[in-house]
């Protein structure tokens, strides 16, 4: 790659945790949650290679959108805990969110802290006037999470195959 190629993420930070571009280190943790049926029991499990290209695709959409996910950093530990994006799907206009941490760290809140910070960023950096999540309706604990960060039921809608729900929040006016 020539040296003068750049593609900048922002970091972002809360209190606990460091948002940051995914790097090569991270993949393991990466492929191993989603190989987990546990980890993913709402998404669909991944064998290494398709995790890889799902990793690639996750850092490459800071390249084709200016949006895309980051890689959720413990500031206590330095321990990767997840992973958050704020991003767009193919022909969509409105930008998603969307939150998986790794199961070592469920239960201590970083899902709701790093989709509250993105979900910020989405509103006062990019100045998004709507943001979404789609969520399958027996996630429970993600319903958790995007009611906990201000995310309203919008209603049904297809999503690869099967019924999911909306949820969406409109950035509040000046």
């Amino acid at each position: 790659m020539p040296p003068a190629f750049t593609v900048s993420v922002p970091r972002l930070q809360t209190d606990r945790l460091m948002l940051r571009e995914y790097r090569p280190g991270d993949f393991d943790a990466f492929a191993a949650h989603l190989a987990d049926p546990e980890s993913v029991s709402h998404l669909t499990v991944r064998d290494r290679a398709s995790s890889w290209r799902i990793f690639g695709s996750h850092a490459g959409l800071w390249l084709l959108a200016g949006a895309g996910w980051w890689a959720i950093e413990s500031r206590e530990t330095g321990e990767l805990v997840g992973n958050v994006g704020a991003f767009f799907r193919d022909g969509s206009k409105v930008m998603e969110v969307g939150w998986n941490t790794y199961r070592e760290a469920w239960g201590k809140g970083f899902a709701s802290e790093a989709a509250a910070c993105a979900l910020a960023y989405a509103f006062d950096v990019r100045r998004e006037p709507k943001v979404h999540a789609i969520i399958s309706p027996s996630n429970v604990s993600s319903i958790k999470v995007a009611q906990r960060i201000g995310l309203v039921d919008e209603g049904e809608v297809a999503f690869e195959g099967k019924l999911e729900r909306s949820y969406a929040r409109y950035r509040e006016s000046a």
